[in-house]
């Protein structure tokens, strides 16, 4: 129906209703409600067979839809691609399957553009000058007009703004913005990463001038109706380079039970809905950390100064107060205000060295601290007994740190550790943001949750496939538990294939998003779970701080703001800030690692075998931790053909085996910087033991 149409079904006839028809209906079609056709009628999109997404590009060309309301993504082949660039909101029709099985889609409508401005290396050739996208999801080059190129030369890294976005029958046209510089300039890698990837860095002036307005010390405003905590024995733990501080703890028995605080830096107080805080915070997300420098949530005057809970000072909180039973789980919780004073910071190795190790000099050195540590470290190991009990998942991977040289190059990458005090405060934040997900069911409050679903039926075939090839089971049938999972990790963790058998129980798995649904964690083996203890770094955090001060201060669910709808959104806005934050530190991490390797081309490194795909294998260097490329080609005398179940080559001729786990000796071939990629070559067949024809022996498959 036409908005005439409308107007005549309605019977409106003031100019002022026709024109708030007219615009809720433009609104409608911008968040792909609506679509209008050539004729200017207006349809509903769920009864046209289109679906409404996000466009996610692949390097390759092609892309996928992803429904906002949830399933399975379209394919969007090449062509359908270049009207299109990676992120991008549009409407799209279901045209049929493509070969491999999946839904194919054709562009109705571009309904919302995402790309502004591309990083990426300035070209010139023959006269023609383009940038060729840093992100290889963006997968067109950016045609830049000779009078649009300003100062940039041939090989510099340079930001370009859109200045036409692309069509059917055209690239996309933009101008040169800045210029960052060479592309082997100190730094330049994170420079990369946060301009391809849009993380925000600049402050705006409002958003500075509401920070400083609040002074360097607590207003006296703040205190009114708080419970005084500054001599109750609050500690911050934290790793030696932490600058803010979120959490602090502290713990008493009381017979057979515990009692223990968790008082988190109250944020939601100093960042108000609708400030401009609280759009810049909402917008960034999250604090994004990468190896050398950190782009915060929130502007340094807050998320250093007057909200982080740093030593001897008085600072606003929230606090999540517990008791827990001799079984370590919570019998009862509750929130309330306070003011605190931090009374040490200290660091998880120092905490490791008293609780752990025991250390007599440096329980010494801190012995009025002591007995509150060592009663932590009692509770703590009954958290984790009743953590083991519910059959949380805990894969065994490892996490690495970078240390640089003075000209602020990788000299090298360092295996991180994780010790006791590590899993002692993990256990208090997970215990803190149990309690705040019941808090909010328990008074019917919307808010968001950290949802981490089961695998889906796809993902739990091929799982199986994989385990029965290798004589394995996972229990609980069509629906497996965490607990399922657990006992199997545990079944394997001795075996010498433990570690292929954990990856691939691990990709079965999806990834943890927000969501105002609450279906569980399934990773923690939780019902209810939701972000509490970072609002510091983290928006969901600062939105469920809200949410329990609301009715703290006596409001009701049905008075809250923020409702279902919106927090559907945020809670997609959040999801996809964390992932761009996350794969920003990956591209940042993986260019400096091309780095580190540049001057090791020809040489000779051990590696286990990391990923196996048709086209090749992925090989992490033992005790470097850098990973490459082993393509298929590079393993000589024989054709290979992938086995996706066994996730394995397997050489036609020779029967040579490489999968998952293996060990492989393998020399550096090549490395690409623009690409971020390595090159390596083996430096002969290995045919070990675990590699011997009739070690994995062909078997008759049905159909």
């Amino acid at each position: 129906m036409t908005l005439d149409d409308l107007c005549a079904e309605w019977k409106l006839e003031g100019d002022w209703e026709v024109e708030a028809l007219s615009r809720r209906l433009r609104a409608m079609e911008r968040d792909g409600q609506l679509i209008r056709n050539r004729r200017e009628g207006y349809g509903l999109v769920t009864k046209m067979n289109l679906v409404t997404g996000r466009v996610i590009g692949h390097p390759e060309g092609h892309g996928f839809l992803a429904p906002d309301e949830g399933g399975d993504s379209l394919f969007l082949s090449p062509r359908q691609m270049r009207k299109l660039l990676h992120g991008d909101r549009a409407v799209a029709r279901v045209i049929g399957v493509d070969y491999r099985g999946r839904r194919e889609g054709a562009v109705v409508e571009v309904i919302e553009r995402n790309t502004e401005t591309v990083v990426g290396r300035f070209c010139e050739e023959r006269g023609v000058c383009f940038v060729i996208p840093d992100n290889k999801r963006i997968n067109q080059d950016i045609i830049v007009p000779a009078e649009s190129r300003g100062d940039a030369q041939a090989g510099q890294i340079v930001i370009a703004e859109l200045i036409e976005q692309p069509s059917a029958q055209s690239r996309p046209l933009g101008r040169v913005k800045e210029v960052l510089g060479e592309h082997m300039a100190p730094g330049m890698e994170v420079r990369i990463a946060i301009a391809s990837h849009g993380i925000p860095v600049e402050w705006p002036d409002a958003v500075q001038d509401e920070a400083r307005r609040y002074g360097e010390s607590v207003p006296e405003t703040a205190w009114q109706g708080r419970r005084d905590l500054r001599e109750t024995p609050l500690l911050t733990i934290d790793g030696v380079t932490a600058r803010d501080f979120d959490d602090a703890v502290y713990c008493e028995r009381r017979g057979n039970n515990w009692r223990l605080l968790v008082a988190i830096a109250d944020v939601s107080w100093y960042v108000r809905p609708g400030t401009a805080l609280d759009r810049e915070a909402r917008k960034r997300g999250n604090s994004v950390y990468f190896p050398d420098r950190a782009i915060p949530m929130l502007p340094e005057a807050l998320s250093n100064g007057l909200c982080s809970l740093n030593p001897q000072v008085d600072r606003l909180c929230l606090v999540c107060e517990m008791n827990i039973n001799g079984e370590g789980r919570i019998i009862r919780s509750g929130f309330f205000e306070a003011v605190m004073r931090s009374h040490a910071r200290l660091t998880y190795d120092t905490v490791a060295a008293i609780v752990s190790d025991r250390d007599p000099r440096i329980r010494a050195e801190y012995a009025e601290m002591t007995p509150h540590l060592d009663r932590l470290h009692e509770l703590y190991r009954l958290l984790q007994a009743s953590r083991e009990q519910r059959g949380a998942l805990d894969f065994d991977t490892q996490e690495t740190v970078i240390e640089y040289s003075a000209e602020r190059k990788i000299e090298r990458i360092l295996p991180t550790e994780r010790n006791d005090a590590h899993r002692l405060i993990e256990e208090c934040m997970i215990a803190a943001n149990v309690a705040a997900a019941r808090f909010l069911q328990r008074h019917k409050m919307p808010g968001l949750y950290r949802i981490h679903e089961g695998p889906t039926e796809d993902r739990l075939n091929k799982l199986r496939a994989f385990l029965g090839e290798l004589g394995l089971g996972l229990g609980g049938g069509d629906k497996p538990t965490p607990l399922d999972y657990t006992r199997l990790l545990e079944q394997v963790r001795d075996r010498p294939d433990a570690h292929l058998i954990q990856t691939v129980m691990l990709r079965s798995l999806a990834q943890a998003i927000y969501c105002p649904g609450n279906v569980g964690h399934f990773g923690l083996a939780l019902e209810a779970y939701a972000h509490f203890t970072s609002p510091i770094r983290r928006y969901p955090d600062l939105q469920v701080h809200r949410a329990i001060r609301h009715i703290l201060n006596g409001g009701k669910a049905a008075d809250f703001p923020c409702h279902h709808v919106e927090l559907l959104a945020l809670g997609e806005h959040c999801s996809m800030t964390e992932r761009r934050a996350d794969e920003a530190v990956r591209d940042a991490v993986e260019w400096l690692k091309c780095e580190y390797m540049l001057d090791k081309i020809g040489q000779v490194f051990d590696g286990i075998v990391t990923g196996v795909a048709g086209f090749g294998l992925f090989v992490e260097l033992s005790g470097v931790f850098v990973e490459g490329l082993v393509h298929v080609t590079s393993l000589r005398n024989d054709y290979y053909q992938f086995d996706p179940v066994g996730h394995r080559l397997h050489g036609e001729r020779s029967g040579q085996v490489y999968r998952l786990g293996d060990k492989l000796q393998v020399r550096v071939a090549r490395v690409d910087l623009d690409e971020r990629k390595i090159d390596f070559e083996p430096v002969e067949p290995t045919r070990g033991e675990s590699n011997r024809r009739g070690r994995y022996p062909r078997t008759r498959r049905k159909g």
